[in-house]
């Protein structure tokens, strides 16, 4: 693109959203051309930010007009480069949409925009509305609730209520022409009760990664907030253990959230697979009543001594009942070399035992250090398992070796027949390769069709 072309783009960028909310200087490219994860950098040719819909809507529409590429970001947190611009253009930092719009507490929804972080909501809800709560997930506050929402996420509710983007009532979306468009029950009234019984047009943008419009509001789910919250940790060393005691626990529908981990260290941990299994009440007769249920879904494992519960220091019980949980954050710089990444396939739970061995497998091979996290989601109805693998930017070996063993995951993930959660763009075509032709082509038919001049996040969801 030529620099008078490029300076004209600036200037209009600068007209929609004012001088000071769009950027091309070379150190703030730099912020927005990587995240935590392995994928390569790339810088965006200008990063801006918007306030309003119509702000949104008028950088989309200039888009289309220069054929110029557009990125909308969250919190830049996937760790997969879904917000790296591949292909430069517009990075849309969506960070000043951040007000929680209304809460309905008899209905149990929030309307909030798209640049509202999990620690915002998390903070406004514990301030204005005590006895409400939403399905947070294990990432850093900073995370925002759409970015969420827009990868299938997970969080603490969704072993009881699915993924967290089955809790979307409703969305607000900038088509990639530009136009508005409102999906659910807000299309037709003043509510955000639910996406039902109209036709789900949701399914177009949750899971595109951006490739299908901008999301500029949601309406999502609360939940009852139980005044008490305990943590228990059954351990075992056998794998194969996993999926019927994850089956027996959620027959009891007992528990909020089912987790299940291992790593290698401290070496208290090695060789252990510990399921953290989270209860809720609002009375200490409720929580004993649940915890007992649970205790005894269990008891044969006890009386056979292939498993058993941990005694939790008050310290260590603290720590678990942390939402966001502190351990993801500092498990994921056990290397002190600044880098995570992982694999975390959508599984079967009974495939927990075979993508368990080959998480081990790998990491022998490569000689690297992992970390597996694996959150049930629904009544045993999936899981999502994650190789993990923290690695040191500084050293080349060690990101190659990460590289190789990341690949081999994605392999093994579909090869066990999962689907890789959020795969980054490799992934991506490793899906695409294995997914049913049809599908594939009806997934490039929308695409067609709702951005026709190819501009919204080009490479991801992007078939030959």
């Amino acid at each position: 693109m030529e620099v008078t072309s490029m300076d004209n783009i600036y200037k209009s960028l600068a007209e929609i959203v004012g001088e000071e909310y769009v950027s091309n200087r070379k150190e703030e490219l730099y912020i927005y051309s990587q995240d935590p994860g392995m994928m390569e950098p790339h810088e965006p040719d200008y990063v801006v930010m918007p306030k309003t819909t119509e702000e949104v809507q008028k950088i989309v529409k200039l888009a289309n007009e220069e054929k110029i590429p557009i990125v909308p970001v969250g919190g830049s947190l996937s760790l997969s480069g879904l917000v790296i611009p591949h292909r430069g253009g517009i990075t849309l930092d969506l960070k000043r949409m951040d007000r929680v719009l209304e809460v309905n507490e008899k209905s149990r929804y929030v309307i909030l925009e798209a640049g509202v972080t999990t620690g915002k909501l998390k903070a406004y809800l514990e301030r204005r509305h005590p006895n409400l709560r939403f399905s947070i997930p294990d990432a850093p506050p900073s995370a925002t609730v759409a970015g969420n929402i827009v990868i299938h996420g997970q969080g603490r509710l969704t072993q009881q209520y699915g993924f967290n983007s089955d809790m979307v009532t409703g969305l607000e979306v900038v088509l990639p022409t530009g136009e508005v468009c409102k999906i659910g029950s807000c299309s037709v009234s003043p509510y955000w009760f639910s996406r039902a019984p109209l036709p789900d047009l949701a399914g177009f943008f949750l899971g595109w990664f951006g490739t299908t419009g901008i999301i500029t509001k949601l309406g999502l789910r609360l939940y009852p907030k139980k005044k008490m919250r305990d943590a228990e940790v059954f351990v075992v060393e056998d794998p194969n253990l996993v999926p019927d005691i994850i089956y027996r626990l959620t027959h009891t529908e007992m528990t909020e959230d089912i987790v299940v981990a291992a790593q290698p260290y401290p070496l208290l941990y090695k060789d252990i697979i510990m399921i953290l299994i989270y209860i809720t009440g609002d009375s200490d007769e409720e929580v004993e009543f649940k915890r007992r249920m649970v205790w005894d879904a269990l008891r044969t494992y006890i009386d056979s001594k292939e498993g058993g519960f941990s005694m939790l220091p008050p310290d260590m019980k603290q720590v678990l009942l942390k939402m966001p949980s502190s351990d993801t954050t500092r498990f994921a710089d056990v290397m002190k070399g600044g880098g995570f990444e992982y694999c975390g396939p959508i599984i079967p739970v009974e495939k927990f035992p075979e993508a368990y061995k080959k998480l081990l497998e790998l990491t022998s091979k490569y000689g690297i250090t992992y970390g597996m996290t694996g959150r049930v989601i629904g009544r045993s109805h999936c899981m999502m398992f994650a190789f993990g693998y923290p690695f040191n930017r500084a050293d080349p070996d060690n990101i190659e070796r990460t590289k190789k063993a990341l690949h081999d995951s994605n392999i093994a993930s579909l090869d066990i027949g999962g689907v890789p959660w959020k795969p980054e763009v490799p992934a991506q075509k490793m899906v695409m390769e294995r997914m049913d032709k049809n599908t594939l082509e009806l997934m490039k038919r929308i695409k067609k069709l709702l951005d026709p001049n190819g501009i919204m996040n080009p490479g991801n969801w992007e078939a030959e």
